[in-house]
């Protein structure tokens, strides 16, 4: 009896751990798949094409569901993926950046790091992901433009996190600082986003916060775009 008990439990074990080996498997923490199909259809670039691909997260992402046109009329390419942290970017960096041969690359990072999206925010490791993508895109001839974290007095979603603009504001300033060592352009939407009151993004441009709204990428948008007519 206690041998049947043994080997029953035993089998509950392999099943189990099967069960959790095929979901870990499954589990795509980068989401590679969200621009896959997509990725393909663009294949390499012309020989005219200077490509410009938009790396970020939902302000990203969401930057070309409020603007499509912005980007059609202007051939950038947006790569930006609701919620994703610079872990999760510097994973999927060679299919989403690397393999589209860009000759620019425009990184916006840090908001969902510091909401700590995918564990406790650890400052030195999201700038190492920043140097680490920069390295990677210079390693393949690929431009980079370096964006500020836009403000936010705090994360919706997280409220109980504090020091977020504290954060910000540390993170920028070490980018920056970086930038101008490796005589890469930075564009500093933060200052220009700010609020009168310096405690997070100017109503204006956010309907909560986080994630601008339409007069907010106007603003990013006449930032953005002088830097990269100038590089490309």
């Amino acid at each position: 009896m206690k041998r049947i008990i043994m080997l029953s439990a035993a089998v509950v074990f392999m099943i189990i751990a099967g069960t959790q080996s095929s979901s870990a498997q499954r589990h795509d923490f980068a989401n590679y798949q969200r621009y896959a199909k997509e990725n393909a259809q663009l294949g390499k670039p012309g020989k005219k094409e200077k490509r410009v691909v938009f790396m970020g997260n939902s302000i990203t992402e969401g930057w070309v569901n409020h603007h499509p046109d912005f980007f059609k009329k202007h051939g950038y390419i947006g790569r930006g993926i609701s919620g994703q942290t610079s872990y999760q970017f510097l994973l999927r960096f060679r299919q989403d950046v690397i393999d589209l041969q860009p000759k620019i690359v425009v990184i916006n990072y840090g908001t969902n790091d510091i909401a700590e999206n995918t564990g406790k925010y650890d400052e030195d490791q999201t700038f190492g992901n920043v140097v680490s993508m920069v390295e990677l895109a210079r390693a393949n001839k690929i431009k980079v433009i370096l964006t500020s974290t836009l403000p936010a007095e705090f994360m919706p979603w997280r409220r109980e996190l504090t020091d977020v603009m504290g954060k910000i504001r540390r993170l920028n300033a070490r980018v920056k600082a970086y930038a101008a060592e490796k005589k890469i352009p930075y564009v500093d939407y933060f200052s220009a986003m700010l609020s009168p009151d310096g405690k997070g993004m100017d109503g204006r441009y956010t309907p909560e916060q986080v994630h601008p709204n339409g007069a907010g990428y106007d603003v990013m948008e006449s930032l953005i775009v002088p830097v990269i007519e100038k590089m490309r």
